[in-house]
C-alpha cells in the first residue's frame, strides 16, 4: 500500500503528448473509479463531522483540487493509495475561492452541502472544461424553493440559510446532473419532504445517492425521474467504494474500434454503457461480457454511425469526442448531434487539422469518413477532447502532439502508460 501522504494542491505541469501513427491496441485495461462520482462524494462528505472514507479514488488531478478546496474549507484530506479519508470539521468555512473553483466545475457540488450544514455558502462561479456556459439557473432556483437566498455577486454564488431549509416540491426545466447533486445535498437536511421531479438519472448520482444514505439520509427513486428526499437533523460519517468510470471505459471501446484493436476492459459495467455498446456494434465491433467487464474487438475499418447525445440512459455528452474521431476514419458519411450542451464543437477545429472532413452546423456535425488522417500539432481544450485527440491520433499518419496535457491528466490515470502497453508508441514531453 502506498505510504500515507497530505494531499497538497501544485501546479500541474502543462506537457504534451507526441503520438506516432498508426497503431492497433490490443491487451487488457483495469479501470478505476468514476471522475464524475468521486468528485461529488468528497463534496458531500462536508454534510457530516468526522472522518469519511471513500475507496477506489483515481489517481488524477480534478481530485487533488477538490482535496485542496476541502482543505481551504478546514478538512484534513489524507490519501492512503486508492483511499481518500476526509476529515470534516463542526464548523467548515464557507467561501470556496476562485483560484481553485475556475480549475474544475465540479467544485460547485460543495455549494448545496455548506449551505445545508452551515447555513451559508460562497463559491465562485466555476471553471474547467471549455465546452459551453453552463448556467447556474436551476441550482439558485432549486435552493430558493428550499427556503435559502441565493444570488450571484462579484462572480460568486452566494446562498444563504441562517434558520434552515425546508423540504419542496422541484421540478427541474432539464435533467441537470449538477443541479440534482446540489439539490439532494441540500435537502437531506432540510426540515420535511423535498421531491425533485425530471431530476437526472446518472449512474454517478445514483452512486452519491447511495452514499448519502450510508451517511444515514433517506431518499427514494434514485435512477428514476422522481426523487423524494425525507430530511433527518444530522448525518454521520460513512465508508463507501466509488463506482468504476464508464467514460474511461467508453474510452478504452472507442479506441479498440478507432484502431481495430482488441481490448478487454476489467471493470466496466455493461449496465451502465449498453447505448454505446450497441452503437459500437453497429459499427462492426463485437462485444462480449467477460468475468468483470467487457471486450471490444474489430478487424476491420469500421462503418460510420448516426448519435445524438442525450441525458442518462442516452448517448453520453462525454463521449462525443470519441464518436466523432471515430466516424472521421469510418466508411461513409454520418451526423452527430449534440443535445446537451450549446456548443462542444471546439474539438472539431483541432479533429480537421488532422485531415477529418466535418462540418459544423449549429448542434449538428456532419463527417464524410476517410481511410486515414494525419498527423499534425493539435491542442486539448478539454479532458474528454484532449483524449478523443490522442485516438484520433493513434490513426493518423505521422507524428501527432497534443498540447495541454493536463486537460488529459484531470480525468485519466496515467493515459500515456496505459497506451503504450496496449501497443501504442505514445510519450509526454
Amino acid at each position: 500500500m502506498a505510504p500515507q501522504q497530505d494531499l497538497r494542491s501544485h501546479a500541474f505541469v502543462d506537457d504534451r503528448f507526441r503520438i506516432e501513427g498508426t497503431a492497433r491496441l490490443v491487451g487488457e485495461v483495469h479501470v478505476g473509479g468514476a471522475k464524475n462520482s468521486v468528485l461529488k462524494l468528497m463534496a458531500a462528505s462536508l454534510l457530516a463531522v468526522g472522518k469519511t472514507n471513500i475507496r477506489n479514488v483515481p489517481e488524477i488531478a480534478d481530485v487533488e483540487i477538490m482535496s485542496e478546496l476541502l482543505q481551504r474549507l478546514g478538512c484534513v484530506v489524507v490519501r492512503d493509495g486508492s483511499v481518500l479519508t476526509i476529515d470534516v470539521p463542526a464548523t467548515p468555512a464557507h467561501r470556496a475561492d476562485y483560484d481553485l473553483v475556475r480549475k474544475m466545475r465540479a467544485s460547485i457540488n460543495v455549494l448545496g452541502p455548506l449551505v445545508a450544514r452551515i447555513g451559508r455558502a460562497e463559491v465562485a462561479l466555476p471553471g474547467g472544461d471549455a465546452i459551453g456556459s453552463r448556467g447556474l439557473d436551476f441550482h439558485i432556483k432549486g435552493l430558493e424553493a428550499l427556503g435559502a437566498i441565493a444570488h450571484v455577486e462579484h462572480g460568486y454564488v452566494i446562498a444563504e440559510a441562517p434558520d434552515g431549509l425546508s423540504g419542496a416540491e422541484i421540478s427541474l426545466d432539464f435533467p441537470s446532473v449538477g443541479a440534482t447533486e446540489n439539490l439532494m445535498t441540500a435537502a437531506v437536511l432540510a426540515n420535511g419532504i423535498t421531491t425533485i421531479e425530471n431530476a437526472a438519472r446518472e449512474p454517478d448520482l445514483v452512486d452519491l445517492g447511495e452514499f448519502l444514505i450510508a451517511m444515514g439520509a433517506k431518499i427514494e427513486g434514485l435512477g428514476s425521474p422522481i426523487i423524494t428526499i425525507t430530511g433527518v437533523k444530522e448525518l454521520h460519517p460513512t465508508e463507501h467504494t466509488t463506482i468504476t468510470d464508464r467514460i474511461i471505459a467508453g474510452t478504452w471501446a472507442f479506441a479498440a474500434v478507432m484502431t481495430q484493436g482488441d481490448i478487454t476492459i476489467h471493470g466496466a459495467r455493461i449496465d451502465h454503457m449498453e447505448v454505446m455498446l450497441e452503437k459500437l456494434t453497429s459499427a462492426g465491433a463485437i462485444v462480449t461480457s467477460t468475468a468483470d467487464g467487457v471486450r471490444v474487438k474489430i478487424d476491420h475499418r469500421p462503418t460510420a454511425i448516426d448519435v445524438a447525445t442525450l441525458p442518462y440512459p442516452g448517448f453520453a455528452t462525454d463521449l462525443l469526442p470519441f464518436i466523432i474521431a471515430l466516424n472521421s476514419i469510418a466508411q461513409g458519411d454520418s451526423m452527430v448531434t449534440e443535445n446537451v450542451f450549446e456548443s462542444r464543437f471546439m474539438f472539431v477545429n483541432e479533429l480537421t487539422r488532422l485531415g477529418a472532413q466535418i462540418h459544423v452546423d449549429g448542434h449538428h456535425v456532419s463527417i464524410h469518413g476517410i481511410k486515414q488522417l494525419s498527423g499534425a500539432p493539435v491542442e486539448a481544450t478539454d479532458i474528454r477532447a484532449g483524449a478523443g485527440l490522442v485516438l484520433a491520433a493513434l490513426v493518423a499518419e505521422g507524428v501527432t502532439t497534443v498540447d495541454g496535457a493536463f486537460h488529459i491528466d484531470r480525468g485519466y490515470p496515467r493515459f500515456a502508460e496505459e497506451l503504450v502497453r496496449l501497443g501504442a508508441h505514445v510519450s509526454r514531453e
